[in-house]
């Protein structure tokens, strides 16, 4: 009888909807991982049901946007994103299992999706530039040969770095009982960051060749650059020099499996009311599996999240008065970022828990006392108070911009 009723239903079918499909996920991956092969860090059923997993609550939330919610509660990739009509059939498990993306993803949109599918790519997104693409009207569909075999070139390379230099520094070396007695410190840190990095090319790989796929069969179309080129990366995964060259640890994770990101976000990270990033790595650490490892390596992230947070709000603005200063800081944040990120995912390749404490035990646990320390005593206002605080400074000028438009009528 209440106005509010279809939206309460929208509500708990979203819910139920999230609850179902990752307690089924988490299940599947339960057993394969306690029944079947402890420890075998290999594809199988799981991956592909970790995609139509993002795809199955990306609809479901996109569905209640364009159907419960009002206009004005969305923010501006909601809007863009918002399903306003009810997929069929054919259109829902077409988006699901189509052959493009049904092994290693990457996940898109529903909407980018139907649009390729139809013909018209970025016809939705076409909306807000009137038709044009970043200042260029959209005459011809761009070809995509270009960027097909420049990312088959990037798979290339990356599969011959990784089986060439993947047995050279093993990560399980590690927490070698020698290598731990033997080498200095400073050396356990080069060799932790080495380690990892010769682990980062499959994973380059993969992704890759999934984008080069959906690329090859015309989807990915993304606009066109300033300088009038046409970019093919709306659904890419990874962007490998901005992942190597990260001076934060929030600018390495925008760059890493952009599409789980971006998933994360719009279902978790956008909609959640109490710690949103904490939930947030909650949910990727469960939807990730099953292995004690990747809690660890989650639980760790969001430690050093906040730390980082907390030094970029309090430290960074020392360092923006002049070139050379900011050289610096570039430099040391760099380098931070690389060992916090190797010093947070070695738990996620080594994938057990004894291995995983070993490591932080012969670390004495240092970044996580340190990070705890940082997020402890450098402040930093919540996100619904920085909110807050923007406000005032946006609603006079749309106060000032309607008189205006009122005095011009009168």
């Amino acid at each position: 009888p209440s106005k509010t009723s279809p939206f309460v239903r929208h509500v708990v079918a979203t819910l139920y909807c999230l609850v179902v499909a990752l307690g089924y996920l988490s299940f599947c991956q339960i057993t394969r991982v306690y029944v079947f092969d402890y420890g075998m860090y290999s594809a199988d059923f799981t991956g592909p049901m970790m995609v139509i997993t993002q795809k199955i609550t990306s609809v479901a939330f996109e569905i209640h946007d364009g159907m419960a919610r009002k206009e004005d509660q969305l923010n501006q990739s909601q809007k863009l994103l918002a399903i306003r009509r009810m997929p069929s059939l054919l259109e829902y498990f077409s988006y699901n299992c189509n052959f493009m993306g049904i092994l290693a993803g990457p996940t898109s949109s529903y909407n980018d999706y139907i649009a390729f599918i139809e013909g018209t790519p970025y016809r939705h997104r076409d909306l807000e530039t009137k038709g044009k693409v970043n200042g260029k009207s959209r005459l011809n569909d761009p070809s995509p040969n270009v960027q097909v075999i420049r990312k088959l070139a990037t798979c290339f390379i990356s599969l011959l770095v990784f089986l060439s230099v993947c047995k050279v520094c093993p990560v399980e070396r590690n927490v070698d009982d020698d290598f731990i007695a033997t080498m200095p410190f400073y050396a356990q840190v080069v060799y932790l960051y080495l380690s990892m990095l010769t682990t980062r090319p499959k994973y380059y790989f993969v992704w890759t060749l999934a984008d080069a796929i959906n690329n090859a069969a015309g989807f990915g179309f993304n606009g066109y650059d300033s300088n009038g080129l046409p970019r093919w990366d709306l659904i890419s995964n990874l962007r490998i020099m901005n992942i190597e060259l990260a001076t934060s640890f929030k600018v390495f994770l925008d760059n890493w499996n952009i599409q789980t990101a971006h998933w994360l976000k719009r279902v978790c990270y956008e909609r959640c009311p109490y710690n949103p990033t904490a939930a947030t790595f909650l949910l990727s650490a469960m939807w990730h599996g099953a292995y004690p490892g990747y809690y660890l390596t989650f639980l760790t992230g969001i430690v050093i999240t906040l730390a980082a947070r907390a030094v970029r709000h309090n430290v960074r603005p020392y360092f923006l008065g002049s070139p050379a200063l900011k050289f610096v800081y570039d430099v040391i944040t760099w380098a931070a970022t690389q060992i916090a990120i190797c010093y947070t995912v070695i738990p996620f390749v080594l994938l057990s828990v004894g291995p995983s404490l070993k490591f932080y035990r012969s670390w004495y646990f240092c970044i996580h006392i340190g990070c705890i320390l940082l997020a402890i005593v450098l402040p930093v206002k919540p996100r619904h108070l920085r909110l807050k605080e923007q406000q005032p400074a946006v609603q006079p000028s749309l106060e000032s911009t309607d008189s205006n438009q009122k005095q011009k009528a009168t």
